[in-house]
């Protein structure tokens, strides 16, 4: 597993645009070593900010040759605009010519499994096969809440703790909505590059917690380690308790 390295921007736009070359050169990269690559895309404010820079700057990427999966999900109908999915089709996905077939969203919860448990199951079927034929995700973004959750992964929660599974249900989510679909800290660390994307000086104790050894089940970005490289990029108020460089 790789030792964080942590990057600090001046400000949120500055932030996000290195974020969004970020992904460009590690696709760019990956297709170039293995002919294909693969996404975990994370949501919020700053996650689709991101995907909105890359659909103006895409550089050599060949969308045909890209897997795009999410790190979680809200458990909602189709076409919600509170899906994750939903927010990343209109900042980028709708814009660029990806193979459909390899775009792979979560079931809904008007889809054709409306238990979460069984939508989850769904989901962990199309993360195994990826995984079984390309050995790991190429780039997993993550965002991070101010209490150190990732993906749908909150502190104490069962889905944190999960060491096995890959994909989870969690249905007492302490931010609504309560159901959701999450990747797992095992499901990430089969990521050769984990990028954490986090800003504003509500995060900063975090932050410096993940940094500084906590446990995950305390912080679960703490957790989040890539296989080749873990990346921290943070606006200078994220950065606010850490020592200064």
């Amino acid at each position: 597993m790789s030792k964080p390295a942590v990057e600090t921007f001046a400000t949120t736009d500055e932030l996000v645009r290195a974020a969004a070359a970020r992904f460009v050169a590690e696709v760019v990269e990956a297709q170039r070593l293995r002919g294909t690559a693969s996404v975990v895309l994370t949501g919020g404010g700053t996650g689709i900010k991101l995907l909105e820079w890359v659909r103006e700057a895409p550089g050599d990427i060949d969308w045909s040759k890209l897997d795009i999966f999410w790190g979680d999900e809200r458990f909602l109908p189709v076409g919600d605009p509170e899906r994750n999915e939903v927010q990343a089709r209109a900042a980028l996905l709708d814009h660029v010519p990806v193979d459909p077939a390899r775009v792979h969203p979560t079931e809904t919860s008007s889809g054709d499994y409306p238990d979460p448990l069984e939508a989850a199951g769904e989901y962990s079927a199309a993360v195994h096969a990826h995984l079984n034929e390309y050995g790991a995700f190429d780039l997993h973004l993550l965002g991070m809440g101010g209490e150190g959750h990732i993906n749908s992964l909150f502190p104490h929660t069962d889905a944190t703790r999960e060491a096995h599974e890959l994909v989870v249900a969690e249905t007492h989510s302490p931010k609504p909505p309560a159901v959701r679909i999450t990747l797992t800290l095992p499901a990430v660390r089969r990521s050769r590059h984990v990028l954490l994307i986090v800003s504003g000086e509500a995060k900063a104790a975090a932050v410096a917690a993940a940094l500084n050894g906590a446990s995950p089940l305390d912080i679960p970005a703490a957790g989040a380690i890539g296989s080749e490289s873990t990346t921290w990029l943070l606006d200078e108020a994220a950065a606010t308790d850490l020592p200064r460089r």
